[in-house]
C-alpha cells in the first residue's frame, strides 16, 4: 500500500467506492487499482474478499495475471460509471434493466454458496453464512460486481449525487436527513469551498 495514500471509502455504498477507486484527492490523480496489487490492496481495504483469499490468489496468480484482471476491474469501473452518470439525481426506471447486461454477464460467473458455520459472537452455536469459491483471479471480479449489483438494486438513484467540488470527481449517495449532501466530504472539499468563499467575501470587501 505504500505507492499511494489509503483508498477513499466516503460514497456511503460500496459500489460508489469502487468508481471512486479512481480520484483526484488532492492535485494529482490517483488510481489504486492501477494494476493487480493495487487491486488486491483495494479489496482488502474494502473488505470484500478474505484475506486468506487475497493470499492464496497472490501466491497461486501467474505472472501479469492480476494485472489483467486489474484492467478488467478498470475496465467495468468506466463503464458502470457512465451507467451512473447518465442515471444519477432520478429514480431508476425499469428501461435501465437493458443497459446492465454486462454487470448480469459477471454476476452468472459467480461459484457461491452457502454452509453451516460457529457462530462467532456467542448468540447461538450455529449459523448460515454465505461462501465464495476463489478458483482464479478473475473471481476478484465478483465481489465488486456484487457491490455493483447492491447499489442499482437498493438505492434510490434520486439520492447519487456527485460532490459540487470543482476539481472533484467522487460519487456518493446522499443518506442525510433532508438529501441536502453536497460534498464528498466535509474535510475535503467543504473546507475548500468555505475558504474560497471567504477569500471571495474579503476580496469584495477591498476598497
Amino acid at each position: 500500500m505504500g505507492r499511494w495514500p489509503p483508498a477513499i471509502f466516503l460514497g456511503d455504498a460500496l459500489g460508489l467506492d469502487f468508481l471512486n477507486s479512481l480520484a483526484t484527492p488532492v492535485d494529482t490523480q490517483v488510481d489504486w487499482i492501477d494494476d493487480g496489487e493495487g487491486l488486491l490492496s483495494w479489496l482488502e481495504q474494502a473488505q470484500s474478499v478474505p484475506a486468506d483469499a487475497l493470499e492464496t490468489i497472490r501466491a497461486r496468480a501467474l505472472p501479469g495475471e492480476l494485472d489483467k484482471v486489474a484492467d478488467q476491474a478498470r475496465s467495468l469501473r468506466e463503464w458502470f460509471r457512465g451507467f451512473v452518470r447518465q442515471h444519477k439525481g432520478r429514480p431508476l426506471t425499469a428501461e435501465a434493466f437493458a443497459e446492465l447486461d454486462p454487470l448480469n454477464r459477471l454476476l452468472e460467473r459467480d461459484e457461491s454458496f452457502r454452509r453451516i458455520v460457529r457462530r462467532p459472537d456467542g448468540g447461538g452455536p450455529l449459523q448460515l453464512q454465505m461462501a465464495r469459491r476463489w478458483r482464479t483471479p478473475e473471481a476478484l471480479l465478483l465481489p465488486i460486481g456484487e457491490a455493483l449489483a447492491q447499489l442499482v438494486c437498493t438505492e434510490d438513484f434520486s439520492n447519487v449525487k456527485a460532490c459540487e467540488g470543482p476539481a472533484c470527481t467522487l460519487l456518493f449517495a446522499d443518506h442525510t436527513r433532508g438529501h441536502a449532501r453536497r460534498w464528498c466530504s466535509m474535510a475535503i472539499c467543504g473546507n475548500r469551498a468555505k475558504q474560497a468563499a471567504h477569500r471571495h467575501r474579503l476580496k469584495g470587501h477591498q476598497p
